[in-house]
């Protein structure tokens, strides 16, 4: 599950064409991970628990940032960011109708681990309708 902003460009990307994929690099091990599948919103139950988890400011910043807008100044966001920071000062930062979760259910996963003379291992594990097939993938 991820958050974001339901306006964001990815969010509309994602409405538009749910299927995704994910890719999870460590360099430092040579190891990767990519997740393909489909985004699904969580329930606003589910978001409004997260929400609430996060730090104040983090919810602060979530209502106030118009994510993958352009806007005219930084001030502009501070400003923003102060305001609803005075406005809740003594109360709960409500989960703006804007903001909530994406879930991903995936379809297929591949995991790769780096090897001498790209010789490399990689295992693609591939859902179908009640458990995951695995294959060995050629380097």
């Amino acid at each position: 599950v991820f958050y974001t902003n339901y306006s964001s460009r990815k969010a509309n990307e994602i409405d538009a064409n749910p299927k995704i994929s994910l890719h999870f690099p460590w360099h430092a091990v040579e190891r990767q991970v990519k997740v393909c599948g489909v985004a699904e919103k969580v329930s606003p139950a589910e978001s409004l628990r997260y929400f609430t988890s996060r730090p104040k400011g983090s919810q602060l910043a979530a209502a106030a940032s118009p994510q993958s807008k352009v806007i005219s100044s930084r001030t502009l966001l501070l400003n923003e960011f102060e305001r609803l920071k005075q406005k809740f000062r003594e109360g709960e930062i409500p989960l703006p109708d804007f903001w909530g979760g994406y879930r991903v259910v995936p379809s297929e996963i591949e995991f790769w681990q780096g090897g001498q003379n790209r010789l490399h291992d990689r295992f693609r594990y591939t859902r179908s309708e009640d458990a995951w097939e695995i294959d060995r993938l050629a380097p």
